[in-house]
């Protein structure tokens, strides 16, 4: 008999099939499958989820034979680590294989803020460019100072390809950590923003980092300041955020994550200095292929005994199951 899964989101079509090949997957997103998945709490094994959706606390009390939350994403927000800890239930990600798609993306909404990519597409598509328009001249990323908020994977990633354009690179991060020569480390948030002509966020969302881009930070980093935010929506105040764009007291924003996303706050939607994504960070096809295969063999793991190979808790496990 296969053993029983919960599958709270789609995946691409190919890891289903695989999935579908190697467990009895319970589907949470198929509404036609409420009663037979609340039959079966007991049997399933194994959650898998997105970063930005995770395993709500309630989900993970219901489910009494739980022992992986197996997350395609490198988000852990939305997952109460403590309490699977606690009951020895592991929680993978898929680090490493999606850190170049979320810098590129960072890139690509850092330079269609400064070159108005999204107002210029606007100006051509409605005629008004053929009438006489002008779009207002954009802004050269050689030369600025960019500050990178979590210099982690993603973080150093975003670095690298930002000096290739001549940009002068600051960062602050939780903890210290060897940098590339000619990296700038600043003490703090505030600082960072204070030094540096656009900010780009890139840390984990933990309790800690819950709206550290403040109104402070916002208000350091300044009226020709621009930020760029790939990390998740809760590491920024976002009603500083909006107060700061429509004042004009920063100059822009290039946003993929927000608070209670896809549901975001409409006030974003009637501002013209800030270029608005939805979530596409690792959307690109070999990326989520490669997040589906290191899901299943996070899955495998589990089902063979073994620690999942990118378990974020085991130690932590070990720790609470060895006191």
């Amino acid at each position: 008999m296969k053993p029983a899964i919960l599958l709270v989101e789609p995946m691409m079509d190919a890891i289903e099939r695989e999935l579908d090949a190697a467990y009895t997957v319970h589907r949470l997103y198929d509404a036609s499958l409420k009663t037979r998945i609340q039959s079966e709490l007991g049997a399933i094994r194994a959650a898998v989820t997105g970063g930005g959706t995770g395993l709500s606390a309630d989900w993970v009390a219901r489910l009494p034979a739980l022992g992986l939350v197996a997350i395609n994403g490198v988000g852990t927000d939305k997952v109460d680590l403590a309490e699977t800890a606690r009951r020895g239930i592991h929680v993978s990600t898929t680090p490493g294989v999606l850190t170049g798609d979320i810098a590129d993306m960072a890139m690509a909404l850092l330079l269609a803020v400064m070159r108005r990519i999204v107002e210029g597409d606007r100006l051509v598509r409605q005629g008004r460019w053929a009438a006489g328009g002008q779009l207002p001249l954009g802004s050269r990323l050689g030369g600025r100072r960019l500050g990178i908020l979590g210099l982690g994977q993603i973080g150093r990633a975003i670095a690298r390809r930002a000096e290739a354009f001549d940009a002068e690179i600051l960062y602050w991060n939780r903890s210290p950590a060897e940098m590339p020569a000619g990296w700038t480390a600043v003490d703090t948030p505030e600082r960072l923003a204070a030094e540096a002509d656009i900010l780009v966020v890139a840390v984990a969302a933990t309790p800690q980092t819950e709206s550290i881009v403040s109104a402070a930070v916002l208000a350091a980093l300044g009226p020709e300041g621009i930020l760029v935010n790939v990390a998740r929506g809760n590491v920024v105040d976002e009603t500083a955020l909006l107060h700061a764009l429509q004042q004009g007291t920063i100059a822009a924003a290039g946003l993929d994550v927000f608070r209670n996303e896809p549901t975001i706050d409409p006030a974003f939607a009637g501002l013209e200095n800030v270029v608005l994504a939805p979530h596409q960070g690792s959307a690109t096809l070999a990326t989520r292929e490669d997040m589906g295969r290191l899901v299943l063999a996070n899955l495998a793991d589990h089902f063979a005994g073994r620690t999942p190979r990118t378990s974020v808790n085991a130690d932590r496990i070990r720790e609470t199951h060895t006191a």
